[in-house]
C-alpha cells in the first residue's frame, strides 16, 4: 500500500486509475468493517454493509467535494449504510420476535468481558449508538462526528453522554429505558 495521501488516491481513482480505489479500500477497510459490526452485531451484515458501503464510495466518490476529509465522508456513508441496514432488518423480522445474541462461547476472560460489551452495545439506540462507535471506539474527534453525522457538535457530545449512560445501564443488567435528562441541550453549539 502507498503512502498517498486520500486526496491524492481519490484524484487519480477520478482520472480513470482504478488501484488508486483499490488502494482506498485497503487502507480504510478494517475501520468501516469495525464500525459496521459494532453497529449491526452481526459478522456476516458487517461484511453486506462493508462491501455496500465501499460500492456506494465507488459510484459516488466524484460528488465528494472535499469540503471534509475523505475519513469523515466515508463515515457519514457507513452509518447511513447501516442505519438502513437496521431498518430493514426491524421490517423484516416479525413482530414480537427477539434479537437474541449468540451465547458467549467459553473463552478467556476479556473476551466474553467484549462480547458482554458488544451485546450490551446493540441495546444502545442506534443514533447514540453510532456516536459511541466513532468516539470511544475509533477515537474520531467530535467535530469529524458532527460534519459525518449532519448534527451539531452539541448533538454529538449529548448522544455521546445519553449512549454512554445506555451502554452502562446495559451492562449492570438494566432494562433499557429512556435516558436520563441530560444538562446538555441538543440544539446548542
Amino acid at each position: 500500500m502507498s503512502s498517498s495521501p486520500d486526496e491524492e488516491l481519490i484524484r487519480r481513482f477520478l482520472g480513470g486509475d482504478r488501484a488508486a480505489f483499490a488502494e482506498l479500500v485497503e487502507r480504510h477497510q478494517r475501520r468501516v468493517y469495525n464500525l459496521a459490526f459494532r453497529m449491526l452485531g452481526r459478522d456476516e451484515d458487517a461484511a453486506d454493509a462493508t462491501q455496500e458501503v465501499f460500492l456506494t464510495c465507488y459510484r459516488k466518490l466524484g460528488g465528494f467535494r472535499g469540503g471534509s476529509a475523505f475519513t469523515t465522508w466515508l463515515h457519514r456513508v457507513a452509518v447511513n449504510t447501516c442505519y438502513d441496514a437496521l431498518r430493514k432488518r426491524s421490517r423484516e423480522r416479525p413482530a414480537g420476535e427477539e434479537v437474541e445474541p449468540p451465547p458467549a462461547p467459553d473463552l478467556a476472560d476479556a473476551s466474553v468481558t467484549g462480547l458482554d460489551v458488544q451485546r450490551a452495545l446493540l441495546t444502545v439506540p442506534q443514533e447514540f449508538r453510532a456516536v459511541l462507535v466513532l468516539h470511544d471506539v475509533q477515537g474520531v474527534p467530535y467535530v469529524e462526528i458532527a460534519q459525518a453525522l449532519g448534527a451539531p457538535l452539541g448533538t454529538v457530545k449529548s448522544r455521546l453522554h445519553r449512549g454512554r449512560v445506555a451502554l452502562a445501564r446495559a451492562l449492570r443488567g438494566e432494562q433499557p429505558g429512556p435516558p436520563p435528562p441530560s444538562n446538555l441541550q441538543e440544539t446548542r453549539e
